[in-house]
């Protein structure tokens, strides 16, 4: 084997390493969270806080997409970008999923999220806006993103849907839980009047009877 053959084949390899690794990071992290960004998932325990961390993660990378898309680039520019925003839809994609994941773990575990559902329900629609007008006006690096678009407008679409269904469930759960709340503080509520009406009744009674006792004492000492 020639030592420029041995080379090539070395180049070869480490670029098929490198090209691996970088697959595998991107399995391991697809929405490629930054240590900031991850602390803010983890530090947002409340079911409505974190689905509003997410909300605000996609519409970070909503972002970006389209001002790299809208900025002035040359043609030697042009490969470089298509690859950044295809990536940076695949980011919003799996950021979708994660937001989805999460909806779906606190409704089965029957934790209120109803705010947070009320925030996707008006925010997810406006993404998914961008998305649809994105479609409609191509730019020079559409053929390059085209599927990862199709696919982010298929998922807000699903996550839209999926948020409205887990609101009325939860509006339908909760407010059942709320009226069960109102009607038995209201039956507490009319125990507690009757309990002070009758005790106003004995008091009333005691009275009564005091007051008979006394001309009596007073006969009895004559």
């Amino acid at each position: 084997m020639s030592r420029a053959f041995a080379v090539r084949a070395g180049l070869a390899l480490a670029v098929m390493l490198s090209l691996a690794n970088y697959s595998r990071l991107l399995a391991d992290d697809p929405a490629a969270l930054t240590q900031e960004e991850e602390d803010r998932i983890r530090d947002a325990q409340d079911p409505s806080d974190r689905i509003a961390i997410y909300l605000e993660l996609s519409a970070e990378r909503l972002e970006r997409f389209n001002a790299i898309r809208q900025a002035p680039a040359d043609a030697s520019e042009v490969a470089e970008r298509s690859a950044t925003l295809d990536q940076i839809l695949s980011q919003y994609i799996a950021l979708d999923d994660e937001l989805k994941n999460w909806i779906q773990d606190q409704f089965d575990t029957g934790h209120d999220m109803r705010r947070g559902l009320r925030g996707v329900i008006d925010v997810a629609p406006k993404q998914l806006a961008l998305l649809n007008q994105v479609q409609q006006m191509p730019d020079r690096y559409f053929t390059d993103y085209r599927s990862s678009l199709r696919d982010a407008i298929t998922d807000v679409n699903d996550t839209i849907n999926g948020a409205t269904q887990a609101l009325a469930e939860q509006e339908k759960k909760w407010g059942a839980l709320k009226r069960e709340e109102k009607a038995d503080a209201k039956a507490a509520k009319e125990a507690l009047q009757d309990e002070k009406k009758h005790q106003k009744q004995e008091q009333k009674l005691r009275k009564k009877q005091d007051r008979k006792g006394i001309p009596e004492d007073e006969d009895q000492q004559n």
